[in-house]
């Protein structure tokens, strides 16, 4: 890895951001939890689904008894490109041979076909027992939730899911739609009771604020959160989402690491307009190696991101392995690095 900089103390303002990641490598995240609190989160017993043992270092996800890899596979990228079976499934393939455990999916990813889950159905049919596979409802309706809920289980194959999540709580409107008479609420709770899922989650890429109140509402199992290195420079979910999480002790899921790219120095920006009052986009800063280890040493369970290629797959794999967390001194020289192409690193967040 490269030199991080120099052990300069964090400013007041991010102790608290900071001090989240002291513990993350310990594989239980109790940061910031009161002693009686972490003491009964350490005594939770956890299941190791066998195809992760002794391939990737795992933690606990939140609550739900499961011990999930490092690294995870999203349902995007490759996933959810058409008629891209030959390269997709392969990738899944080798995600479960090499110890990923869980698979993240949306009823949105892959258009009206629906190509993300079609792939990952391929592969559940003869090897739904080695995944915790998830999907998400974009629908704010009851009903319609439903609906997507019993497509996407046709679709991978199963006849239920490890874990149903509300997709990208962007809004006090958001939250006041799903929670609403009618909302999707009503269907994430029916769904559980009739066991068509198992643990109900919420995801968010724009602002902190409407994944929390909805956190106050329900005690959700999950949270999945777009954090990268980027985090702190603009609408922050690390300053007081991340630890309320930690908190309610939620199986707290990461995406957006490498910012489909934008963060990494490896990026080279496609000329193309630019929004008004945005500036131009430009080679990110950070390596792979550096944006995955800045997220998997903050206190999440795991850290979600799709891949082009088998090959790709393998490398952030072989970085999970190796993974060790990083100081507070190295994640604050991280963040300044990528506080030049933050907008471009957040580009999910809002900015207007």
């Amino acid at each position: 890895m490269k030199d991080l900089g120099p052990d300069t103390p964090p400013s007041p303002e991010r102790r608290d951001f900071l001090r989240l990641g002291a513990v993350a490598g310990a594989g239980l995240v109790t940061a910031g939890l009161p002693a009686a609190t972490a003491a009964a989160a350490a005594a939770t017993p956890a299941r190791a689904t066998p195809s992760a043992t002794g391939a990737m270092p795992t933690r606990n996800l939140g609550r739900t008894g499961h011990r999930v890899a490092l690294f995870s596979l999203g349902g995007q990228a490759a996933l959810e490109q058409a008629d891209n079976e030959a390269v997709a499934v392969p990738i899944i393939e080798r995600a479960l041979d090499l110890g990923v455990n869980y698979i993240d999916s949306a009823a949105a990813y892959g258009g009206e076909k629906r190509w993300s889950q079609r792939y990952i159905g391929r592969v559940m049919k003869h090897r739904r027992a080695a995944a915790f596979i998830t999907s998400k409802t974009h629908d704010r309706t009851r009903d319609g939730s439903l609906r997507l809920l019993e497509e996407s289980l046709r679709l991978l194959n199963t006849d239920h899911l490890d874990l149903w999540q509300l997709h990208r709580l962007s809004s006090a409107d958001d939250v006041e739609r799903v929670f609403a008479p009618g909302g999707a609420m009503e269907a994430l709770q029916q769904a559980r009771e009739q066991k068509m899922v198992r643990f109900l989650g919420i995801t968010g890429h724009t602002e902190p604020g409407a994944l929390m109140e909805a956190m106050r509402r329900f005690a959700f199992d999950t949270l999945l959160l777009a954090i990268n290195a980027a985090d702190p420079h603009h609408l922050s979910f690390s300053q007081e989402l991340l630890p309320m999480a930690v908190e309610q002790q939620l199986g707290i899921i990461g995406m957006k690491i490498p910012a489909r790219g934008r963060l990494l120095d490896s990026w080279t920006p496609q000329p193309q307009p630019q929004r008004e009052g945005e500036p131009p986009a430009k080679p990110g800063t950070l390596s792979m190696r550096e944006a995955l280890y800045y997220v998997l040493s903050l206190p999440v369970s795991t850290v979600i991101i799709g891949c082009d290629s088998v090959a790709q797959l393998e490398e952030n794999v072989a970085l999970a392995r190796a993974f060790t967390p990083l100081s507070a001194a190295q994640l604050a020289a991280l963040s300044a690095r990528a506080e030049p192409v933050a907008r471009q690193a957040l580009f999910f967040r809002r900015w207007a």
